[in-house]
């Protein structure tokens, strides 16, 4: 609890001055903020659970929460003079993986959607069609081959005809309870498909790590200055009154920014940190 809340007071804090683009424009707020909204939802579930699914659904919001607060001590090495431009290229290349993933989505639609159709016939269960044409498609980029695609090896005990149970559709079979599908089609599609994706598209995306890092790299100290002169800077707009009493600085904040409103003065001097900082810097 005591972390959570100041935390919270962190968030309120920062959000004050800045407006809504501009404060979640920061990964680092965006991590807090919805480690806060975890936090307070799986604290509604598990104070107001009247049967056992609340229950267990709070305790995993609480799970993905704890996750959300342990990558946010990532936060603290951005002080270290090796380990802070690191976070910068992590940073970095986060941007590189999400535009790589409208190039793999492509490839991973365009083979999904075409081995469903040709394996199977009528598939009613959306969670099966997914499975099907987005999760197994993704694990083979990872090296796992389909097994559905050879007839002489296809096993239809794994499988269900009616859909009825938790196993994927049995594909379609002939007159003589062959699989129909034709394996001159889906064996060299699946072999392309992992040519491309394996080969070509991941070591593109090494390629763009590879430039990334080396664009950092070549102004490490720089990087790091500018990034521990943004970190003190905000470290020392913070207040220094503990949780339970900072609530009359905030009034106290309220009442100033009502009485500069009013006599329209928006001048703010700068905490006296910053300027030993700055001017050090």
């Amino acid at each position: 609890f005591p972390h959570p809340s100041k935390l919270m007071k962190s968030v309120i804090h920062k959000s004050w001055y800045m407006n809504g683009s501009k404060y979640f424009s920061d990964l680092w707020n965006v991590m807090d903020t919805l480690g806060i909204f975890y936090f307070i939802s799986g604290i509604v579930f598990r104070l107001h659970s009247s049967n056992e699914t609340s229950w267990y659904s709070g305790r995993v919001i609480f799970c993905l929460d704890y996750i959300i607060f342990t990558l946010r001590l990532i936060h603290i090495f951005t002080v270290s003079r090796n380990l802070g431009p690191k976070i910068i290229m992590l940073q970095r290349m986060l941007i590189d993986v999400f535009f790589f993933l409208f190039l793999f989505a492509v490839w991973m639609v365009a083979f999904g959607v075409a081995r469903q159709g040709i394996l199977r016939k009528n598939e009613q269960r959306w969670e099966w069609i997914f499975r099907s044409v987005i999760y197994e498609p993704y694990l083979a980029m990872f090296g796992h081959y389909p097994s559905d695609i050879d007839g002489t090896t296809y096993d239809f005990d794994s499988c269900t005809f009616l859909g009825n149970e938790s196993k994927p559709l049995c594909v379609e079979v002939d007159s003589n309870n062959l699989p129909r599908f034709p394996e001159w089609i889906t064996i060299p599609l699946v072999c392309i498909y992992m040519l491309s994706t394996n080969i070509l598209l991941v070591n593109l995306l090494i390629a763009m790590f590879g430039y990334t890092v080396g664009s950092v790299q070549e102004n490490n100290d720089q990087v790091w200055k500018f990034q521990r002169y943004f970190l003190v800077q905000e470290y020392c707009s913070r207040l220094a009154i503990p949780f339970p009493f900072v609530i009359f600085a905030y009034i106290y904040m309220v009442m100033r920014k009502l009485f500069k409103f009013c006599c329209k003065n928006e001048y703010r001097e700068s905490s006296i940190c910053c300027k030993l900082f700055s001017s050090d810097t």
